[in-house]
């Protein structure tokens, strides 16, 4: 089939098709290969980088001291360091019930713990903010 074009007087052909043209629903193709829902991929990737990260050192400390966190006490730590964020701290320190958390803002990440019984008589350096979660 030749179709004359009146504009440019260019003969204008259909593309050639060969073999079988397949049609699915994509509503069908839930899964991957490895068989993981994406929604749920992409949720978990969305909420680990929501979240604040700990550095080696951090979770050395936390071992050594029996610092163990819930999530709510995380998702706490998670928004002083947003605050942080919106105050323009860099580096802050993150008061939480009777443990300290020094955070880097920029990256939100923990980079030490202090538990109670350190607290006392302990001076926090390289900080330019401090906050009670």
């Amino acid at each position: 089939m030749v179709i004359s074009n009146n504009y440019s007087n260019r003969i204008i052909k259909p593309p050639l098709t060969t073999g079988n043209v397949q049609t699915g629903n994509p509503r069908n193709v839930n899964n991957n290969a490895s068989g993981v829902n994406f929604e749920n991929f992409l949720q978990q990737a969305i909420d680990k980088g929501s979240g604040v990260k700990f550095s080696k050192h951090a979770e050395i400390r936390m071992q050594a001291r029996n610092i163990d966190l819930t999530q709510t006490q995380k998702d706490k730590i998670s928004n002083a360091v947003s605050k942080a964020q919106q105050k323009g701290i860099k580096d802050s320190l993150v008061i939480l019930d009777d443990m300290a958390f020094v955070v880097n803002v920029n990256s939100k990440t923990v980079v030490t713990a202090v538990n109670n019984s350190e607290l006392k008589e302990n001076v926090f350096t390289n900080i330019d903010g401090a906050i009670f979660a």
